[in-house]
């Protein structure tokens, strides 16, 4: 069909002529309400927009004198967060006298990224920030 044939048919629906694939032999052509399509596509957006879930930011506390069952009840914890696809920050507290001996935090640190080394990896370097030292994982 010639171009002026498609531009008629389209006129006397009082739709628009849209090329769908200009690079075909012969190009292909559909004859569609554009103001219609640009609503639907723009709610089809809209409901991805809803039902895409947006990823927090998780965060679990640590102090230093942690026992090894709490330790894992945590991790276990701070794993289904990653599960579920949202980031965690891991937060070391120091209490009293403890900030003397800040490299205990990062020695605890170490510890936790070597337990979730199957699973997570760290974003940055810890950072100390007042009594807390700070490091955010993501999954894999």
């Amino acid at each position: 069909m010639s171009r002026s044939d498609a531009l008629a048919m389209a006129e006397e629906a009082g739709l628009d002529l849209v090329e769908i694939s200009p690079n075909a032999d012969p190009p292909v052509a559909k004859i569609i309400d554009w103001g219609k399509y640009q609503y639907q596509k723009m709610k089809e957006a809209q409901k991805n927009k809803r039902n895409s879930k947006q990823s927090e930011l998780k965060q679990m506390r640590f102090g230093l004198k942690i026992g090894q069952g709490d330790l894992d009840i945590k991790l276990r914890k701070v794993r289904e967060f990653l599960k579920d696809g949202h980031k965690v920050r891991i937060q070391i507290f120091y209490r009293g006298r403890e900030m003397a001996h800040k490299e205990l935090g990062y020695t605890m640190i170490e510890r936790i990224g070597t337990l979730l080394e199957d699973e997570a990896v760290f974003e940055h370097q810890p950072t100390m920030a007042g009594r807390n030292l700070s490091v955010v994982i993501r999954g894999k």
